[in-house]
C-alpha cells in the first residue's frame, strides 16, 4: 500500500488542503452564529491536525488494525461535531471518504462513510427542522454522495491492492535475482576452482614431480657419475625456474608462460625436449604442415594436453621411445603423443589428468581419445580452428 500512497500522495495532499480550506472558508462565510462557527472550524482543524500529525503515518506505514479503527472513528466523531455545528461543514466529506477507505477494509469503510454522509441531512434536520431550506437539496445529494463514496472507495482499494500485488511481485523478483546471483557466483567459483586445479596439475605439480625425479637421480649419481649429477642439477634448476614463471603467470591471470614467449610449436617442442633431457628416452617431434590459427584458448588446451601426456610417459610408461606430433586435420589442430611403454586401461584411470584434459577439450569444442595396450599408448587431442 505504501507504494501506491507514495505515487499518488501529492494528489491526495492537494485534495486534502483544498477540501479543508474551502470547507473552513464556507463555514466562516455561511454560518452566522459565532459559537457554531468556532465549534465547526475547531472540529475541522482538529480533523486536519489529526491527519497531519498521526493519520498520515498510520495510513502510509500500514499501522496496526486497532490504530486504523481508532483513526477512522475519531475522524467520524470530528466530522459529526463539525456537521452538527454547521451543516455547511458537509463539504469536508470530499476529503473524509477517501481517507476512511484508505484506512479500513472495504466493507467497514463503506459503512463508516455512509454514516458520515447521512450525518449531513441529519444535522440539517437537527439545526433547522424538517422545513429547512437546504433539506430538499441535501436529500438527493446524500444519495448521490453515498453512491459516489462507495464507488470511489472501491477504486481506491483496487489501486491499493494492485500496488500491493506489484510490491509483492517486485519483492519476489528481487529475491529470485538474488538467488540467481548467488547460484551464478557459486557456479563461477566452482568453475574457477576446477580451472585452477587443472592449471596446477598441468604445470606446477608436473614441474615438482620432475624436480623430485631429478633430485633422486642426483642423489644416486653424486658418487658414481658427478657429470650426470651436475647435468641433472642444471635440469632441476631450470625446471624450478620454469615452475616459478608459470606460478607468476597464473597469479597474474596470463597465458601459459611458454605461449607468452613463443608459438605453440615451440612450446610443445620444449616439453618434448625436457622429457628427453630428464629421462634419456629418445623423443621424436614432428609438425606436419602449417597449423591453422586456433586462438589462445585452443593453444592452451593443446599445450596442457602435451604436458599431461608426457608427464604420464615420464611417471608410468617405462617407454623406450616417444613420438609427439602436431598436424592440421580437417580444419582442426591435432596433437598426437605415442609411446611404446606398458600401457594402461583408460576406462579405469582415476587420476585428474585425463579427466582434466577432457574437460579442457570440451570447453573449446575439442575431443580427446586414448588408445592403450601392452604395446604402448597413443593419446590424440583435437581442437577446432
Amino acid at each position: 500500500m505504501k507504494d501506491a500512497w507514495d505515487r499518488f500522495n501529492w494528489l491526495w495532499e492537494i485534495l486534502f488542503a483544498v477540501a479543508y480550506l474551502a470547507t473552513t472558508l464556507l463555514v466562516v462565510l455561511d454560518e452566522s452564529d459565532p459559537v457554531r462557527t468556532a465549534v465547526a472550524v475547531g472540529a475541522l482543524t482538529g480533523l486536519a491536525l489529526t491527519y497531519l500529525l498521526w493519520g498520515r503515518r498510520v495510513v502510509r506505514d500500514d499501522g496496526h488494525v486497532r490504530q486504523r479503527w481508532v483513526l477512522a472513528l475519531l475522524v467520524l466523531v470530528l466530522v459529526a461535531v463539525a456537521m452538527f455545528a454547521s451543516t455547511t461543514a458537509s463539504f469536508i466529506l470530499f476529503m473524509v471518504c477517501p481517507l476512511v477507505f484508505s484506512t479500513l477494509e472495504f466493507r467497514p469503510a463503506a459503512v463508516i462513510t455512509t454514516v458520515a454522509i447521512l450525518l449531513s441531512p441529519v444535522s440539517s434536520i437537527a439545526n433547522e427542522g424538517l422545513q429547512g431550506p437546504a433539506l430538499h437539496i441535501l436529500l438527493p445529494m446524500t444519495a448521490i454522495l453515498v453512491v459516489f463514496g462507495v464507488l470511489s472507495g472501491k477504486f481506491i482499494l483496487h489501486v491499493v491492492e494492485e500496488s500491493r500485488g506489484r510490491a509483492d511481485l517486485i519483492t519476489q523478483l528481487e529475491e529470485s535475482q538474488a538467488e540467481v546471483a548467488r547460484l551464478s557466483r557459486e557456479a563461477g567459483t566452482a568453475a574457477e576452482r576446477e580451472r585452477l586445479a587443472r592449471e596446477i596439475h598441468d604445470t606446477l605439480a608436473q614441474g615438482f614431480t620432475s624436480i623430485v625425479t631429478l633430485a633422486q637421480a642426483i642423489e644416486s649419481e653424486l658418487d658414481t657419475d658427478p657429470a650426470a649429477a651436475r647435468r641433472h642439477a642444471e635440469l632441476a634448476a631450470r625446471t624450478a625456474r620454469e615452475n616459478l614463471t608459470e606460478a607468476r603467470a597464473m597469479v597474474a591471470a596470463l597465458a601459459p608462460a611458454d605461449l607468452a614467449t613463443g608459438s605453440l610449436v615451440d612450446a610443445v617442442r620444449r616439453q618434448a625436449d625436457r622429457l628427453a633431457d630428464e629421462t634419456g628416452v629418445p623423443v621424436r617431434y614432428e609438425v606436419d604442415g602449417v597449423l591453422p590459427p586456433i586462438g589462445m584458448a585452443g593453444e592452451v588446451v593443446l599445450l596442457r594436453g602435451a604436458q599431461e601426456a608426457l608427464n604420464n610417459v615420464r611417471r608410468h610408461a617405462a617407454a623406450s621411445a616417444v613420438s609427439v606430433r602436431l598436424s592440421a586435420v580437417d580444419g582442426s589442430v591435432r596433437l598426437s603423443v605415442r609411446d611404446d611403454g606398458a600401457g594402461f586401461d583408460p576406462d579405469r584411470a582415476t587420476g585428474f589428468g585425463l579427466r582434466g584434459m577432457r574437460s579442457r577439450a570440451g570447453q573449446v569444442g575439442g575431443t580427446l581419445s586414448v588408445r592403450s595396450g601392452p604395446s604402448g599408448t597413443e593419446l590424440t587431442l583435437e581442437v577446432p580452428a
